[in-house]
C-alpha cells in the first residue's frame, strides 16, 4: 500500500494465536536488550495523564474515565466494548501478554511543565511503561519528547495541532486524534455550500501551538474558496474574559469569526461574541456568521444555546451507527450514566491499539511496540477502516463535520453530523509544507 493512499479496502482480523501465519517484524531478532521499565512481575503499569485542572479539565475528566473502561476491559472485566468489534482479535481479556494492567494517574493542568513533570514521575517513580492522554497539543508535545528520550512509548489524547505529527513529530510517539489540516480539509466544502464562496473572516486564536495551525489550516482552507481574512487576532490560553477582544469585530467589516478556541475557551469566547450579538447581526449585506472549527460535546454542553447552527468539526461522535461506536457508547454509558465524548474515545482507543500492538509484537519493548503500529491498518473502533501512517505515526480515518443542533432530544443531544468527509479527502502528504521541518528519528528503547 502506498504511504500517501489510503485504500478503503476491508481491514483482515489479525490474530495473535499460533499458526495464524503472522510474519515476526525484523526487530524481534534482538530482543536480548533491557529497555525502560520492563516488567517483571505478573502485573504491567500504565501513566494516564490528564488535565484534572485548568480550561481543559472537562475533557481530561472524560479521558480519565476512558482509560478506566479501557483497563477494565483488557483485564476481562464488563462487557468487553470495542474488544468485541476491533478487527485485530489478539486481545483476550486476560491483561496484556497474560500481565494484569494497572495505572497511575497525573494531573497536567493544562501546562506544559506540570505535564512533564508529572509524566517523568510516573517513568521513574511509579515504573510506567507506557504514557498517555493530555487535552493541549502544547501538553502533548512536551511530554511527546519526554517519552522519546525516556524510552517509553507515548498514546498521545487530544491534540490537533499539526506540529504533533509534523516537525514535532517522534519515533517514540503516536497520534490517533485527527488534526488542524484535517479540520480545514473537512470543513471549507461546508462552509462554502452554506455560507458562499464570498465572505470576510476574522480569528481568535488561542496563542499555542495548536491554535497557530488551526489558524494557519482554516485560513488556507477557506482562502482556497475565495473567502478573505481580514484579521488574525492571538488570545492567552488562560483568558476567561473574551470581551476586549469581540468588540474591535463590530467594525472590522468581517461577516464571518472564526474561534480557533477548545475548551473553556471556546465555550467563554462564543457566549461572549452571542452577547455581543454577532449571531443577528448583518454584515457586507449578509447574515453574520461564527465558525468553530474544532468542536466537542462537552464544548456544546457548557456554551448551551450559543451552539445551535454552529460549524465544526469532530473526531469522533457518540451518535455514530457503526458496531464499534456503539458497543463503546453502550459501555461507556452503562458505566457512567452519560455518552463519551471525543476525548474519552480517543483516549480509551489509543490505550487498546498500545495494548493490541505488544500483543502482537509479544513484548513490552516500545521499539517492538512501534513497528507493530507503524502501517497498521485496522477497523471496528470508529471512524471507519483506519491506518496509522509509518512516516509520521498520523492515525487516517474519516473525520466529521457538525453542526449544534437547532432543536435537541436531551442534554447531550447538541451536536449533529452533517458529514462524513471520507479519509481521502483529508489525506496528504507525508512532506506537506504545513508538517515540514521534522524528523521523526530513531525508536528509543531506553535501558
Amino acid at each position: 500500500m502506498s504511504s500517501s493512499k489510503f485504500t478503503r479496502r476491508s481491514v483482515l482480523k489479525t490474530s495473535a494465536a499460533a499458526g495464524a501465519g503472522l510474519a515476526m517484524p525484523s526487530f524481534f531478532t534482538s530482543m536480548a536488550r533491557a529497555y525502560t521499565n520492563e516488567p517483571t512481575g505478573s502485573t504491567v503499569t500504565l501513566g494516564f495523564n490528564v488535565p484534572q485542572t485548568g480550561p481543559y479539565a472537562d475533557e481530561g475528566a472524560d479521558e480519565l474515565r476512558a482509560y478506566e473502561l479501557a483497563v477494565k476491559h483488557l483485564n476481562g472485566e464488563g462487557d468487553g466494548g470495542m474488544l468485541n468489534t476491533f478487527s485485530s482479535d489478539a486481545l483476550q481479556g486476560n491483561g496484556i501478554l497474560g500481565k494484569r494492567v494497572e495505572y497511575v494517574t497525573g494531573d497536567t493542568q493544562t501546562r506544559s511543565d506540570a505535564a512533564r513533570s508529572s509524566a517523568r514521575g510516573m517513568i521513574e517513580r511509579d515504573g510506567a511503561v507506557m504514557i498517555t492522554g493530555g487535552s493541549s497539543s502544547g501538553v502533548a508535545i512536551a511530554v511527546q519528547g519526554l517519552c522519546q528520550d525516556a524510552g517509553v512509548i507515548f498514546m498521545a489524547g487530544l491534540t490537533h495541532s499539526n506540529d504533533t505529527t509534523g516537525k514535532d513529530k517522534r519515533a517514540n510517539g503516536f497520534r490517533h486524534f485527527f488534526n488542524a489540516y484535517m479540520s480545514g480539509a473537512a470543513l471549507a466544502p461546508v462552509l462554502g455550500n452554506a455560507y458562499g464562496n464570498d465572505r470576510r473572516a476574522y480569528h481568535l486564536t488561542a496563542d499555542y501551538t495548536w491554535g497557530w495551525t488551526q489558524e494557519e489550516s482554516i485560513v488556507a482552507a477557506t482562502e482556497a474558496l475565495g473567502w478573505e481574512t481580514v484579521e488574525t487576532v492571538r488570545t492567552p490560553l488562560d483568558a476567561t474574559d473574551f470581551s476586549s477582544y469581540i468588540a474591535p469585530v463590530l467594525n472590522s467589516g468581517a461577516d464571518v469569526l472564526v474561534l480557533n478556541h477548545y475548551g473553556g475557551n471556546m465555550v467563554n469566547s462564543l457566549t461572549n461574541a452571542v452577547e455581543f450579538g454577532l449571531r443577528e447581526r448583518m454584515a457586507n449585506g449578509k447574515q453574520f456568521e461564527i465558525v468553530v472549527p474544532l468542536y466537542s460535546r462537552l464544548m456544546a454542553q457548557g456554551a448551551g444555546e450559543a451552539v445551535k447552527g454552529i460549524f465544526g468539526s469532530t473526531n469522533w461522535h457518540w451518535s455514530l451507527q457503526d458496531e464499534g461506536s456503539q458497543a463503546f457508547v453502550r459501555s461507556f454509558g452503562n458505566e457512567y450514566g452519560t455518552p463519551p465524548s471525543q476525548a474519552a474515545h480517543t483516549c480509551y482507543v489509543q490505550t487498546l491499539l498500545y495494548a493490541d500492538a505488544c500483543q502482537r509484537a509479544g513484548t513490552f519493548n516500545p521499539c517492538g511496540v512501534a513497528e507493530a503500529l507503524e502501517g497498521f491498518e485496522f477497523d471496528g473502533l470508529g471512524n471507519g477502516p483506519t491506518l496509522y501512517r509509518a512516516e509520521d505515526h498520523q492515525c487516517f480515518k474519516d473525520v466529521l463535520v457538525v453542526r449544534g443542533k437547532e432543536n435537541p432530544e436531551s442534554e447531550f443531544d447538541l451536536l449533529e453530523v452533517v458529514e462524513q468527509t471520507p479519509v481521502d479527502q483529508v489525506m496528504y502528504a507525508p512532506d506537506h509544507p504545513m508538517f515540514a521541518g521534522g524528523d521523526l528519528g530513531e525508536c528509543n528503547p531506553g535501558d
